[in-house]
């Protein structure tokens, strides 16, 4: 006996999402995460492109989808996912040193902020170099910040940040920006937010904290240092996938079929540590829909 039929690992959308659909279908399923339920999702602000919801915080988003699988009868543990290994039958999912069977796993481990590989980053990482605007965001009242990057994310976090500093900097590489239009109008109308176009940070100097930043200009091919307070670097990111050894593309991300399974029979994957997976939660809920669907289908094959 196992003593879990499915085992996701990975709290974010995906996980969330295929840890209901197999508990519905009578499947035993415990939904392992490695430090915040909800993932990215819970750090975002102003979700407006979730079906069903005009306009919800993600941490609001993610209590309702983990109470409704708690309701459905998914168990949750907060743990370490060391290994995963096969003994006949059965995968072994070793957890904070404590081994777990199973017959059928979900990879849902999602990905994290990608960092600037430049002088000064590691020293003043949490001192001044910060990801997350909700979680560091209100450290830097009335103070100069700025936020790197031109997507979705980078945009709607300068408005957040906008309405706490004194002033921020929006640094982009390109002369244009990747966000929707919407957030792009609204950036490009807020009055203490200033855009600095083709432009990279180059160093992040300081004393104990973060005090100034080089910044390189692609077009004039000329260095500056802009003084202020932090910097939220919104980048792109990199997949948790580097304690698996299943299959993987270049960048790292796993390699599926069309069932979501992973080169490892019995192992699926879904969300944003899989190839091609746009970094949406619609997208990512859809996938941990599918992959929960492909588990139940596998396990009724093997009864």
């Amino acid at each position: 006996m196992v003593d879990y039929d499915v085992i996701i690992v990975g709290g974010g959308a995906a996980g969330l999402t295929s840890a209901i659909y197999t508990v519905r279908a009578g499947l035993s399923t415990l939904l392992v995460e490695k430090e915040l339920f909800g993932g990215q999702i819970a750090l975002t602000e102003g979700i407006e492109n979730y079906p069903g919801f005009e306009s919800i915080q993600g941490k609001d988003l993610v209590d309702k989808i983990l109470a409704q699988a708690k309701k459905q009868g998914v168990k949750t543990k907060v743990g370490n996912v060391q290994s995963i290994t096969t003994k006949g039958k059965e995968k072994i999912v070793e957890i904070d040193n404590e081994k777990v069977s199973t017959r059928a796993i979900v990879l849902a481990v999602g990905s994290t902020p990608r960092k600037l590989d430049v002088v000064g980053r590691e020293e003043f990482d949490g001192k001044g170099v910060h990801y997350c605007v909700m979680c560091d965001g209100p450290l830097y009242k009335d103070r100069v910040c700025a936020i790197i990057g031109g997507g979705d994310a980078a945009i709607k976090e300068s408005l957040s940040l906008a309405k706490i500093a004194k002033k921020v900097f929006v640094i982009h590489r390109r002369e244009g920006l990747r966000a929707e239009k919407r957030w792009q109008d609204l950036a490009l109308a807020t009055k203490n937010i200033e855009f600095i176009w083709n432009s990279e940070v180059r160093g992040f100097f300081g004393e104990k904290f973060l005090d100034s930043i080089k910044i390189f200009n692609s077009k004039t091919n000329k260095e500056s240092v802009l003084e202020l307070s932090a910097v939220f670097t919104y980048i792109g990111h990199v997949p948790n996938t580097k304690s698996f050894d299943f299959k993987k593309d270049a960048r790292g991300y796993f390699v599926v079929d069309k069932s979501y399974q992973t080169s490892e029979e019995g192992v699926f994957a879904a969300g944003d540590c899989v190839a091609g997976n746009h970094t949406q939660i619609a997208t990512s809920v859809g996938a941990g829909a599918a992959a929960g669907m492909s588990v139940i289908n596998y396990l009724h094959l093997k009864e």
